[in-house]
């Protein structure tokens, strides 16, 4: 398509509105075939220049689709990512409580998180990667589609802030030690996701663009090719897709997970 700033602007303009009136959209896909993954990031940054306008404050990014079991499901057969702000983070320290009312189509997806103490450029490889990471934690991102069923293309995800919805951070284990260690960690560990008690499903770190690092790694690239985006900075808080197949979900449930191979406390989120 070649976005011009006007059709930028009324596809933020679309976004924006269905959001705020939790609400759907047809995918920008669809209004105009043309529609490409740079102009679903252009349309991106749009929307988060007009949130960070409206007083919400960016602390990190989501990476989506790096789980490569479910790209079929979905028919996106690469990565997108998306800001979180501070009015969809939260910090939890235990059970924990989730209002999901102000989302559309909600799912549920348990991931690695990394916060970070150095920047991140594409040029470093996983091990260099980890040297930037200060500490990692797993957590739960409820994601959203303003499209209909969940059908749309990248192009769309890319435009409509990564699918983002809430981010629930657990507690936070500082890296330390010996870095071959949590190399290994990083890349071997497990997770199983439960509802009500009942086990759903369980994904392993390779689901992850071969682990969350590498996640990391892809999306330094992207950023770098990206004219408007800025570099992975220190205090950046990532949170680098779900390694388990994501599931909806409704008020009244409970979701608890298992994990096991990497020192980070699992999580149990009750939906309201």
């Amino acid at each position: 398509m070649s976005s011009s700033s006007s059709q930028t602007a009324l596809f933020a303009d679309a976004v924006l509105s269905a959001y705020r009136a939790r609400s759907q959209i047809a995918p920008l896909s669809v209004m105009e075939p043309a529609f490409t993954v740079r102009d679903g990031e252009m349309v991106g940054h749009e929307v988060a220049r007009r949130r960070v306008a409206a007083g919400e404050r960016i602390v990190g990014r989501k990476i989506g689709f790096t789980n490569r079991t479910i790209w079929d499901e979905y028919k996106v057969y690469s990565p997108i990512w998306g800001p979180v702000y501070d009015t969809t983070f939260r910090d939890v320290s235990g059970p924990a409580e989730a209002p999901i009312g102000h989302l559309v189509e909600p799912r549920i997806e348990p991931e690695i998180i990394l916060g970070f103490k150095g920047p991140v450029t594409a040029a470093m490889d996983e091990r260099a990667i980890l040297g930037a990471v200060g500490w990692v934690a797993h957590g739960f991102e409820i994601v959203q589609s303003l499209f209909p069923g969940w059908v749309f293309q990248g192009s769309d995800c890319q435009a409509a802030f990564g699918l983002h919805g809430a981010l629930f951070c657990g507690p936070r284990t500082p890296v330390e030690g010996d870095p071959d260690r949590w190399l290994e960690a990083l890349t071997t560990f497990a997770i199983t996701i439960a509802r009500n008690g009942e086990t759903l499903d369980r994904g392993v770190a390779a689901n992850v663009l071969d682990g969350p690092l590498s996640a990391i790694r892809h999306l330094a690239g992207v950023l770098e090719a990206d004219p408007q985006a800025t570099p992975i900075a220190a205090g950046e808080i990532i949170t680098t897709g779900t390694v388990t197949r994501a599931f909806p979900i409704v008020p009244g449930e409970e979701w608890s997970t298992t994990v096991e191979g990497i020192d980070v406390q699992p999580m149990r989120l009750a939906l309201l």
